[in-house]
């Protein structure tokens, strides 16, 4: 694994992105990825590209949340306006150096930078650029010693999981993943003739409508490791109620046992046995009691729960909703919305079931199509 740097590099910039000669490309990232951040320029640099790295320093968004006023956690600065509005590409390291490091910031004060009035019509701008592939962007992680902490796991254990399901194993990583995308086309092209979906479980009993939203096929283009597929209902069409059996984890903090009942397409209840506080604060955030994304994860090499998402939604045997913000590529409704926070369900146990149109799709985890 000693190739892990060169060859996550080496896929980011050639296979998920294909970065072209002449363009600009942020390299974002902690401090305690700079190794990953320096090979990826390189990547950059050889493709032609040009790197613009960005590595945050530690503690010092800790220090802005803590002493800034109401006008400087707002502010949105030159640099984020310009990646969004003109650059090509966006690569996003996963790492830090302590992932709990914003458990006494007030939430409220957290959301105060998605309370500027730019910041919906900058979304905006963001989501039109990605779905015309104006800006391309892939988020990979780094195998760093706080992220193995929250899998409960040593760093070298975690790094072995992180090499191998982003694939580097393989001869030809991005091969590997080629062959993922051909096999989930096919059940994309099932989907996107079905009209509604029926969701069954422990304390579930959800429908909703995709009539005309087109389904997703994430294969490695934007998140490194991928694996799944996802669309966005039809936002008045959500009924019902689901419990969630993994803990939500939003900036760090976890919410357990989350239970959502729906009607007409909005949340009209919301428990968990742990973060009741945090939940109602994050609904409160606009069109953040909307569902923006419907998704079932589809890497069976995913085995374990790791509190990061980038990982946990693609684990094969469980599906996962988005509260907040949907995507123009799914044809969503609900683009303005300040969050999308993804919250996972495990399919796997006995009676849990995706039913479309009538028809079993999905069962006790499996694929049944």
């Amino acid at each position: 694994m000693n190739d892990f740097n060169e060859k996550l590099a080496r896929l980011a910039v050639k296979y998920a992105i294909d970065v072209q000669p002449g363009d600009d490309v942020s390299v974002e990232g902690s401090e305690v990825a700079n190794d990953l951040i320096k090979a990826i320029c390189i990547e950059v640099i050889k493709a032609g590209g040009h790197p613009y790295p960005i590595s945050a320093i530690k503690g010092l968004n800790v220090a802005t949340l803590k002493y800034g006023n109401d006008e400087q956690l707002q502010y949105i600065g030159p640099g984020m306006k310009m990646l969004i509005q003109k650059f090509q590409a966006r690569i996003q390291i996963l790492a830090d150096y302590n992932t709990m490091k914003m458990t006494d910031i007030d939430p409220d004060k957290q959301n105060r930078f998605q309370r500027n009035p730019e910041f919906p019509e900058l979304m905006k701008t963001y989501m039109e650029r990605v779905e015309k592939k104006e800006l391309k962007w892939v988020v990979v992680p780094y195998p760093c010693d706080a992220l193995a902490q929250d899998a409960k796991t040593d760093t070298e254990s975690y790094k072995e999981f992180v090499y191998k399901a982003l694939k580097l194993d393989a001869e030809d990583p991005a091969e590997e993943w080629r062959k993922i995308e051909k096999e989930q086309d096919l059940k994309v092209e099932i989907l996107n003739k079905v009209e509604n979906i029926q969701v069954l479980g422990e304390d579930t009993d959800i429908t909703l409508s995709v009539k005309g939203r087109p389904w997703e096929n994430c294969c490695g283009h934007e998140n490194l490791p991928d694996g799944e597929i996802f669309t966005s209902p039809i936002e008045n069409s959500v009924n019902g109620k689901i419990r969630f059996t993994y803990p939500g984890i939003y900036q760090g903090k976890e919410v357990e046992n989350i239970y959502l009942e729906f009607k007409d397409g909005k949340v009209i209840k919301a428990t968990a046995e742990k973060g009741q506080e945090l939940l109602d604060t994050i609904l409160k955030i606009e069109n953040a009691n909307i569902l923006g994304e419907f998704a079932i994860g589809t890497n069976y090499g995913v085995t374990k729960f790791t509190k990061n998402m980038l990982f946990d939604e693609k684990i094969g045997g469980t599906m996962h909703m988005a509260l907040g913000m949907g995507f123009p590529e799914t044809k969503s409704e609900n683009q303005e919305c300040a969050i999308h926070w993804d919250i996972l369900k495990d399919m796997s146990g006995e009676n849990s079931k995706i039913i479309a149109d009538g028809k079993i799709i999905y069962q006790d985890g499996k694929w049944k199509i």
